[in-house]
């Protein structure tokens, strides 16, 4: 059996006791250092496990996610929904679902077999969102089809959106590699 699925189920497993509780622990758990330790895995995992890969797997998640909260932060400022537990216009949509699912889509894409586990993380951090009063289901929903969104139209490129596009193969930046500046 390979490392992974174990770091996986190790995971799973002491999450699990977090997840059963009748209160909102789980949930503010999921929310704030859950969700923090979910994207650095995410991101970072890659460099561990991708071999060869690895660096470009890390620029590819971060690039999605980068844009994925970027779109998400626009898309607050424009729309101004009330959130439902204060007076906050900035609850459409979800930026805790868009991270979540644009790390999830990108991981599940680098290593299908986890796919389940990604998607269940990135569900269960949106759902504490909805839980605690933060936000709707429309604005999960919403924050997780953006996160998924930009994932896949990251993909599609091959040198990705925004970070992969200034990089050479030497990891220099463009513009400096070709000597405009």
């Amino acid at each position: 059996m390979r490392k992974a699925p174990i770091c996986s189920i190790i995971a799973v497993a002491l999450l699990a006791p977090s997840l059963v509780h009748a209160d909102n622990g789980w949930a503010k758990f999921a929310s704030g250092p859950g969700a923090s330790g979910f994207l650095a895995a995410g991101v970072l995992l890659p460099l561990i496990r991708d071999r060869s890969a690895g660096r470009e797997h890390t620029l590819r998640a971060l690039d999605s996610l980068t844009v994925s909260l970027a779109l998400s932060e626009a898309l607050k400022s424009v729309t101004h929904v009330k959130r439902p537990d204060s007076n906050e216009h900035d609850s459409f949509p979800s930026g805790h679902a868009t991270a979540a699912f644009s790390v999830a889509a990108m991981e599940s894409n680098f290593h299908p077999k986890e796919a389940p586990l990604w998607y269940a993380g990135a569900a269960a951090i949106a759902d504490s969102r909805v839980v605690l009063h933060r936000h709707r289901w429309s604005d999960v929903i919403a924050g997780a089809a953006l996160g998924y969104g930009t994932s896949q139209f990251e993909l599609a490129r091959k040198k990705g959106i925004l970070i992969q596009p200034w990089m050479d193969v030497s990891g220099t930046v463009g513009f400096l590699a070709c000597g405009k500046f």
